[in-house]
């Protein structure tokens, strides 16, 4: 007699209320926060096949495309380049170097003639000083994502430690929280440097999920 074995379905993960896939950290800001933020920019003009900036450099500020159409590329390992994202009018560009003090992680070129709007360091730190939203609004879409993940396939440790028992990518994570992979990163790096994440052969582990309950509700 042959028997009829069932196929194992994988897990499903849990999803967030569902929001637009942007592909910048402050393209997920509520509108206002944006328009705040850009209100007293410089304007800069960029000629078809122009580089706004490369991987690399040190990043000055960050810019929001008002219009015309970019990309974001960097060197692939074969040679040539890859490809990250195509950003037309409304995406920002080069924030995440300004928000970690770290290199530009990707060369943006302008694909046909634009126009930006672009803010400094200085200016853009100041503004993160006076409206805490423009940080805790991504670490708190990141945070709903992972206690989402710890309700519905953690295991109680003991002692505010909940460990995932199933296997997300940043990719997973991005998707739920409704931001870019590249900013689900930082903000992991963050956490594991103030030991409140961890990964266990293969598996995250809330070590303190209070504080990250903190940083959901901010």
């Amino acid at each position: 007699m042959r028997l009829r074995v069932r196929p194992v379905e994988r897990a499903r993960l849990p999803m967030a209320k569902p929001v637009p896939r942007p592909e910048s950290l402050l393209a997920a800001l509520p509108a206002e926060l944006s328009q705040s933020l850009f209100a007293k920019a410089r304007p800069v003009s960029l000629a078809a096949s122009e580089t706004l900036f490369v991987a690399g450099e040190e990043g000055d500020g960050c810019y929001r495309v008002d219009e015309g159409l970019l990309k974001a590329s960097v060197a692939a390992a074969t040679g040539g380049e890859r490809i990250l994202a195509i950003l037309g009018p409304g995406a920002v560009v080069g924030e995440l170097s300004v928000i970690d003090g770290g290199p530009r992680s990707a060369s943006v070129t302008a694909l046909r003639d634009s126009k930006l709007s672009f803010v400094g360091r200085a200016a853009f730190e100041a503004f993160g000083q006076s409206t805490p939203g423009l940080y805790l609004h991504v670490k708190g879409r990141v945070a709903r994502a992972m206690l989402n993940l710890a309700e519905a396939f953690g295991r109680d440790l003991g002692q505010g430690r909940i460990l995932i028992r199933q296997k997300v990518s940043q990719s997973d994570l991005a998707a739920m929280a409704g931001i870019a992979r590249e900013n689900v990163s930082r903000v992991l790096n963050d956490w594991v440097h103030r030991s409140l994440v961890s990964r266990l052969a293969g598996y995250y582990c809330l070590e303190k999920r209070a504080v990250l309950e903190r940083e959901a509700e901010g």
